[in-house]
């Protein structure tokens, strides 16, 4: 059985950062941060491959955001830099037991959640 432990978020200037971060136990071959802001559907932030490190990213943070993961601890990082109202929401890590490189940005693949934790960018 998978189960992660989210910590951080918080209430932040436009502009500042904020580091979010997800333990992990249980096999899993990817991890994603989702996000889902009041009224609209849960979406993709970014993800990576536990074993292959790679990364993927929603358009909206590429160039801001910046996942992570460490193998020893088992954790999985989400550096924001750059905030912005926009990104106001609920964030949630996800682990999903595989996905095709192409596929690790859809959210169905994703079985095992965090409880999740609030961003809040004021402007």
């Amino acid at each position: 059985q998978v189960q992660l432990l989210e910590s951080g978020g918080g209430l932040v200037q436009a502009g500042a950062s904020l580091r979010l971060s997800c333990v992990v136990s249980g096999r899993i071959y990817a991890m994603g941060w989702f996000r889902q802001a009041p009224g609209k559907e849960r979406e993709f932030v970014s993800a990576i491959g536990w074993s292959s490190g790679s990364t993927y990213y929603a358009d909206s943070v590429q160039g801001r955001f910046t996942i992570s993961r460490d193998t020893v601890q088992n954790t999985v990082s989400l550096q924001m830099d750059s905030l912005k109202p926009d990104d106001t929401a609920v964030y949630y890590c996800a682990a999903t037991t595989y996905c095709s490189p192409s596929a690790c940005k859809m959210i169905s693949l994703y079985k095992y959640w965090g409880q999740g934790t609030q961003v809040t960018v004021s402007s």
